[in-house]
């Protein structure tokens, strides 16, 4: 059994500079930022953020990478291992694609992001969220 995708968590940018990188964004969006740290800044979008990252280099993705969420994290493990698709190193399930795109899996029931029940029970999942998820939906105000 195939994984579905359920949506993207988030996308992490490099960038030269974290000020005029924020500069720049909010002189077309209304900036939250979610927090600062040295050489990092995180906007938030609601249940979802857009990290940027101190350190632009050329070639193959390092830092950089996109988040896909799916419904089952397990199943996604599973087939990149039975294709012998070379899994990074960490506690996440992030891969390389063939060009370098570096891909992070996450699980629907381990995030903030959250469909529709409608738009869940279209796509055939039934899914809940994990306890941590649901209180940071509450924290924001969500729930």
């Amino acid at each position: 059994m195939l994984s579905k995708l359920v949506g993207i968590n988030h996308v992490a940018l490099e960038v030269d500079s974290i000020d005029e990188a924020l500069e720049f964004y909010g002189r077309f969006f209304e900036l939250h930022l979610r927090g600062v740290a040295p050489g990092m800044a995180f906007i938030d979008m609601g249940d979802q953020f857009l990290a940027l990252s101190e350190g632009r280099e050329q070639g193959p993705d390092h830092g950089r990478h996109f988040g896909l969420v799916v419904d089952d994290k397990a199943a996604v493990r599973a087939a990149l291992e039975a294709a012998e698709v070379p899994i990074e190193p960490g506690s996440r399930l992030d891969f390389r694609d063939p060009w370098g795109n570096r891909v992070e899996i996450v699980d629907y029931r381990d995030i903030q992001f959250t469909k529709d029940p409608v738009v869940l029970a279209g796509m055939g999942l039934e899914l809940e969220k994990s306890a941590e998820a649901l209180a940071q939906l509450r924290d924001k105000g969500l729930l």
